[in-house]
């Protein structure tokens, strides 16, 4: 006999199901496919490298995103026809694995109703990631370097193409800042939770003295603009710099001026590039960012303004939005959402996307309270 009532649990997933598609608007998406591969089966595509692969990532996750979601309905289909059988053969093995499928099946319905949830104005975009290290000295400057890796490897295991624009190395250990983008729809909407300040306790491995020490790193994210949108930014606001790549040594350091460092002078706003070869690279890249961190300032202007006039002076959440503790105890747990995992290891292996899910799930109930 059945320990759960199949038929009411697969109802349910029908149902979500049902509410899922009809936001992903599966015919939309089917359209959007079939222009992207007119588009990426054109003969002059790859004259514009940039664009080209622009175009071919843009195919590539939005056929997997139909493909996960037709996965998903016959995943469904699959399972009910499965307990038909055993139900009718009276196969207690096979009712045991459908409970299994069931478990799967939901699993993969709660993730993909999280992207349901990313309907902000920019969550579609791509993501420009920067990280900095703060109070802590060295350790700090670790830490940063941990939650770089951190998100490499979390993209990574998504298939999602990441570019590191501009790293700053720390003298003993780690680094100082990184920009890097993340080059995957929703890639914004899902790491713009991850805005804000980590906090690390551990024993240090750079004191001699085994003392536990706290460390803080600062994480921004930024929505990348699109090609199609223009900030004009006149060349008397901006101060241009030129310098030599730093690295940790060896060949990595440049001979030549081609870093750029521009200076937004209204807003003080600071961005440098050191990836590319060429000085002429960099600042494209270093404007485009800035444009991008112009973009979001707007709206955040605007937003301000907003609350302003409704009267809305509660303050959000604090600066300090995870704590990740290796001694006395382990435990990585976020401040906001309460969620908490005990393996700190394979979070910073990237394994966060259980963070990230529970972080969109608080910030839609925030904006559901807020209206």
């Amino acid at each position: 006999m059945a320990s759960i009532d199949f038929s009411s649990e697969i109802k349910n997933l029908r149902f979500t199901y049902a509410s899922i598609a009809q936001v992903s608007d599966i015919d939309a998406l089917k359209k959007s496919i079939a222009e992207l591969s007119e588009e990426a089966g054109a003969p002059s595509l790859w004259d514009d490298p940039e664009k080209a692969q622009k175009i071919t990532s843009q195919l590539s996750h939005r056929q997997s995103e139909l493909e996960r979601l037709t996965q998903t309905e016959e995943s469904i289909n699959d399972l009910e026809a499965m307990v038909e059988l055993a139900e009718e053969e009276d196969e207690a093995d096979l009712l045991a694995e459908a409970e299994e499928d069931l478990k799967v099946i939901a699993k993969k319905l709660a993730e993909l109703e999280v992207v349901t949830l990313l309907s902000g104005e920019y969550d579609q975009r791509e993501a420009v990631v920067t990280i900095r290290s703060g109070a802590g000295g060295v350790d700090a400057a670790d830490f940063a370097e941990m939650l770089q890796r951190m998100y490499l490897r979390w993209a990574e295991s998504h298939g999602f193409t990441t570019q590191i624009l501009d790293t700053s190395f720390a003298e003993e250990a780690g680094i100082k800042s990184t920009t890097f983008e993340v080059q995957a729809p929703y890639a914004y909407g899902r790491l713009s939770i991850e805005a804000g300040t980590h906090r690390l306790v551990r024993i240090s491995p750079f004191n001699s003295q085994g003392k536990r020490m706290t460390s803080f790193a600062a994480v921004e994210v930024i929505p990348l603009i699109e090609q199609t949108e223009f900030i004009d930014i006149p060349d008397t606001e901006i101060k241009v710099d030129v310098f030599r790549s730093s690295g940790p040594g060896g060949q990595s350091v440049n001979t030549t001026d081609s870093a750029v460092r521009l200076t937004h002078i209204p807003t003080g706003i600071v961005v440098s590039m050191q990836n590319e070869k060429s000085q002429i690279q960099n600042r494209a890249a270093a404007l485009r960012v800035l444009q991008s961190r112009l973009l979001l300032l707007k709206k955040e202007q605007e937003d301000a303004k907003k609350k302003e006039l409704a009267g809305d002076v509660k303050a959000s959440w604090g600066d300090q939005m995870r704590s990740y503790v290796l001694n006395p105890y382990q435990m990585v747990k976020d401040l906001r959402t309460n969620h908490e995992e005990g393996n700190p290891s394979a979070v910073f292996d990237g394994k966060i996307d259980d963070f990230i899910d529970a972080g969109i799930r608080w910030r839609a109930s925030m904006r559901n309270e807020k209206e």
